[in-house]
């Protein structure tokens, strides 16, 4: 079952932009049942599955990340207490990519059934400032060839059926510097705090949902010198585009008027710009609904910020569905209940197995 791969995936560190280690454990777990693997451009493992007469069909995209929000130096060792699994990113994706890996392994002998080409990724850079940077190439080389999109993140019982649009920046003040007694210089610092405070205070709507976070600052070098640098990472979401690109503008509007009347510098840099909007999640999510019916699993619809948000500039159907259940999800001790996996597997077979039963066109 999935738990054979889920330890051994979760404590192979996937850093975003360092998912090299863990995309060859997977690229050799693949290989090993007998798919044939390639790595594309950005680190992507992918495999193609076409059964003959099938080459021209639009394919259906399965696709799980592999990166965490954790550094480096994490300790990523999994604990086990019973049926519960704790570590970081055991869940966020590890366990999404434990059952992929399974769905693959169930599905040996049985390609020749698939009436449609199936394309499964493991991809890098979801989270963070990855920027969907895997889902995003993957989909701008591949969008002729397919049909839909689905990709595998979160809890059980749960798809998101509308992508959460989110723009992020990082903005850098830059004065003189100096000598707390000896200089009377303006303050970088000075105008960090002008900007938070005025970020914090624009207007944010309640429906549809916009929200905003300055989710790191720093600056300065010790307590008796003027800050001659100083930094701040802003997150801005909206479930519409258009309160979005609102909050955007004002949001930047802030950021130079706090340099300005600091008398600093500013630079300002996007560093994160994920679509929002309707994924067209409709004949996938008939599918899913059928197919927890059939379990008895109950499911709900939500909105969230996922691969699946790369499909919507292309106008291709996506859903994103969860696969296990846990909590404490981008903290180290996150956790997985272990016979979940097994329903999340069946879950992802069944929803697969549907799609592919669909009328062909």
């Amino acid at each position: 079952m999935p738990l054979e791969y889920l330890t051994r995936i979760a404590q192979t560190p996937a850093p975003t932009f360092d998912e090299a280690q863990r995309a060859d454990l997977i690229t050799r777990l693949w290989e090993g049942l007998g798919y044939a693997c390639e790595r594309d451009e950005v680190g992507n493992v992918v495999t193609r599955i076409a059964p003959p007469g099938t080459a021209q069909r639009p394919a259906l995209a399965v696709m799980a990340h592999l990166d965490t929000v954790f550094g480096p130096q994490t300790d990523v060792t999994v604990q086990q207490d019973g049926d519960r699994y704790s570590g970081p990113g055991v869940g966020d994706n590890s366990a999404s990519l434990a059952v992929v890996t399974a769905f693959l392994r169930d599905l040996r002998g049985q390609t020749g059934q698939l009436r449609r080409p199936l394309w499964v990724v493991a991809n890098v850079g979801e989270e963070g400032l990855g920027d969907l940077r895997g889902a995003k190439h993957f989909l701008a080389r591949n969008r002729a060839g397919l049909g839909a999109l689905l990709a595998v993140d979160g809890y059980l019982g749960v798809a998101v059926t509308k992508g959460v649009g989110v723009r992020r920046y990082k903005a850098r003040f830059v004065g003189p510097g100096g000598h707390s007694w000896g200089d009377e210089a303006p303050s970088a610092l000075h105008a960090l705090g002008l900007a938070i405070s005025g970020l914090y205070a624009l207007h944010r709507p309640l429906s549809p949902r916009t929200t905003l976070n300055v989710g790191t600052a720093t600056g300065g070098n010790s307590v008796n010198s003027i800050a001659a640098t100083a930094e701040l990472l802003l997150d801005l979401r909206s479930l519409d585009p258009e309160p979005l690109m609102e909050l955007d503008s004002r949001a930047q509007e802030v950021l130079n008027r706090a340099a300005r009347d600091a008398g600093v510098s500013l630079s300002i840099e996007r560093v994160g710009d994920r679509p929002g909007g309707d994924l067209r999640a409709g004949p996938l999510l008939d599918l899913a609904q059928q197919a927890a019916k059939e379990q008895r699993l109950d499911f709900r619809q939500a909105s969230s910020s996922t691969d699946a948000n790369a499909a919507v500039p292309h106008q291709l159907p996506a859903m994103t569905l969860g696969v296990y259940r846990g909590g404490n999800a981008h903290r180290e001790d996150e956790w997985v209940q272990g016979s979940s996996l097994p329903k999340g597997l069946k879950l992802l077979r069944r929803v697969v197995e549907l799609y592919q039963h669909q009328p062909v066109g």
